[in-house]
């Protein structure tokens, strides 16, 4: 099942409280600090991460079961861990990129 999680937005903009993941080379909000559960994302410019993510908004789902979400998915980033029992992977769908999160639940 998927459940609204944030939905992230590209920006060049400096936001106060937003952390820096080093291995991504963007700097991010945290949207649970934010009523509409908005994600700004400010990347670097030596950024690796996919065009698409640093010029397109994106919807992000929490999902029980992240592999059956990629199964048959066109996928745009494979899984990683950006935390401590987080596991996020991005796909393609509708033209538009798609965020899963499986979260364990003691990070809940």
């Amino acid at each position: 099942m998927r459940t609204l999680h944030h939905i992230g937005i590209p920006t060049d903009r400096v936001i106060e409280g937003m952390a820096y993941l080093e291995e991504a080379g963007v700097h991010v909000s945290d949207p649970d600090q934010s009523p509409n559960r908005i994600e700004w994302l400010r990347f670097e410019d030596q950024s690796g991460m996919p065009e698409m993510l640093k010029t397109m908004p994106h919807i992000a789902y929490r999902v029980d079961d992240l592999a059956a979400e990629l199964k048959d998915a066109e996928m745009l980033l494979d899984p990683f861990t950006p935390m401590e029992g987080v596991t996020v992977a991005f796909v393609i769908e509708e033209g538009a990129p798609i965020e899963f999160l499986q979260i364990e639940e003691s990070n809940s």
